[in-house]
């Protein structure tokens, strides 16, 4: 059975293809190993391996090999680099912009995009969406995630808004109505299960 195309950019085949290209192309700086790419969105291998010929057969990649490895990093010497990025950005940009900016924050214990973003990459339809939000469970300070959701919206040309919430209410029984309707609803996991230092 052939996948949909996903409602964040339907010009893209799948949500797998949208996801590595975004990692590739909003970090152009970076190499990643198939396996790192694998680990980092959570695609299968032989997904990563068979993507990343696709993509360096149409000129998007370059790659090297290290001993075993596969590198591969974006080709921003090819006239779509710009577009696409600026594509990505706006579409699949918040899964691969997000978590690099969240790691280094300490009190993060989990985070996940919400609302309409989360919903169109689990392909449910409806229009694009204007903002990207994103649930932090932790007792992270405020300013820092603010500081992480500016340099996001730096890169996504769109609002960033980060929710905190203790890990207390979010384990707790389902009597907040406003952790009920975020577990109702899709979560796209953006850190997990990371113990605070």
């Amino acid at each position: 059975m052939r996948d949909l195309p996903p409602p964040l950019l339907p010009l893209i085949r799948s949500n797998a293809v949208g996801e590595l290209l975004a990692r590739l192309y909003l970090h152009p700086e970076k190499e990643y190993s198939t396996t790192d790419l694998a680990r980092r969105t959570g695609i299968s291998q032989p997904t990563v391996s068979r993507e990343a010929d696709r993509f360096a057969a149409a000129g998007l990649t370059r790659e090297r090999r290290h001993g075993n490895l596969r590198l591969i990093r974006a080709n921003t010497d090819t006239i779509v680099a710009k577009p696409l990025t600026d594509l990505l950005a706006v579409t699949f940009g918040p899964a691969a912009v997000l978590p690099p900016l969240l790691q280094p924050v300490p009190g993060i214990e989990e985070a996940y995009i919400y609302g309409s973003w989360a919903a169109r990459h689990a392909n449910q339809p409806g229009p694009l969406p204007r903002d990207v939000d994103v649930l932090v469970v932790g007792a992270a300070d405020e300013d820092e995630l603010y500081g992480a959701a500016r340099a996001a919206e730096h890169v996504l040309g769109r609002e960033v808004n980060i929710s905190r919430i203790s890990p207390v209410s979010w384990n707790a029984d389902q009597s907040d109505p406003f952790v009920t309707s975020l577990r109702s609803k899709p979560l796209h996991p953006l850190i997990q299960n990371r113990s605070t230092p």
